[in-house]
């Protein structure tokens, strides 16, 4: 017998489940990082229509649900970019 694995498909449905309890901003910024990815916050800020002070926010409820990652940017190391974590 031959079982279809899901495990392709709840990674996702988990991710849009928890963001769908975030604040819009936050959502907005996903989003943006769906396309765009890896972004800094500036970058961010510029495609979003978003105040710096907002993505910030968005950026900080993003990443305690775990959906996104920050690492140093490989062009100005005193700088984060963002990436999705799905």
């Amino acid at each position: 017998m031959i079982y279809m694995s899901t495990t392709v498909a709840e990674p996702a449905r988990d991710f849009r489940e928890r963001l769908r309890e975030l604040p819009p901003s936050a959502k907005l910024v996903a989003k943006v990082l769906e396309t765009e990815e890896p972004l800094t916050q500036g970058e961010l800020a510029e495609e979003s229509l978003l105040p710096d002070r907002t993505v910030r926010y968005a950026l900080t409820r993003l990443e305690e649900q775990d959906l996104i990652v920050s690492r140093h940017s490989f062009r100005d190391a005193r700088k984060q970019v963002y990436l999705l974590n799905n």
